[in-house]
């Protein structure tokens, strides 16, 4: 019999309070789209997630007008609370579309929840999927529980990028195509 991928109140509770997003910065913003334009296969459509606060709800606004911008075609826009009965109402909503990729924007806690439920209920692939800064949370990685978000990467705030591995460990990524982790170039220019 599968687990519920519902989180149970004492897993919660190991972890305290985890924190709300901070607002996203250009550097943050630069670096993933970075990501995901040198991602292959090439990324063209994709669904944008977030959670209900104003950070991540500002987050998922500027990475989908960005993305638009460069000709990229965003499929659906879904948000979720950070509470949740089930979780599987988000998650179809996110997966039904079949896009090349996602991006998500969200507070630890309902995206801890959320990953499970995707990874428990849907043909999502966390490899697929790119992150703001408050994704790479160790908290948030270990209460989605190994190999749930293994190959997650996203942006930090300073420009850089990080991948989770191993089905635990949140890594900085080194720099690639001429990216370094303060989001410059290697010819000195912003990338």
């Amino acid at each position: 019999m599968t687990p519920s991928p519902l989180l149970r109140p004492a897993e919660l509770a190991a972890y305290g309070p985890l924190p709300t997003p901070a607002g996203h910065t250009d550097a943050e913003l630069t670096s993933l789209l970075a990501l995901m334009t040198a991602a292959r296969p090439r990324i063209h459509t994709i669904v944008v997630g977030h959670s209900r606060d104003d950070a991540s709800r500002a987050a998922a606004e500027a990475f989908t007008e960005a993305w638009r911008a460069r000709g990229g075609a965003v499929l659906a826009v879904v948000d979720w609370p950070e509470r949740a009965a089930s979780w599987l109402r988000p998650a179809q909503r996110l997966t039904a579309p079949a896009p090349d990729a996602w991006v998500v924007a969200a507070a630890p806690l309902g995206w801890a929840q959320l990953a499970r439920r995707l990874r428990h209920s849907t043909g999502w692939s966390p490899a697929r999927t790119f992150g703001f800064a408050a994704l790479a949370d160790p908290r948030a990685v270990a209460l989605a529980g190994p190999d749930t978000v293994d190959g997650l990467r996203g942006a930090t705030a300073d420009g850089g990028s990080w991948e989770v591995r191993h089905g635990w460990q949140v890594t900085p990524l080194p720099p690639s195509d001429g990216v370094g982790s303060d989001g410059v170039g290697s010819d000195g220019g912003d990338r």
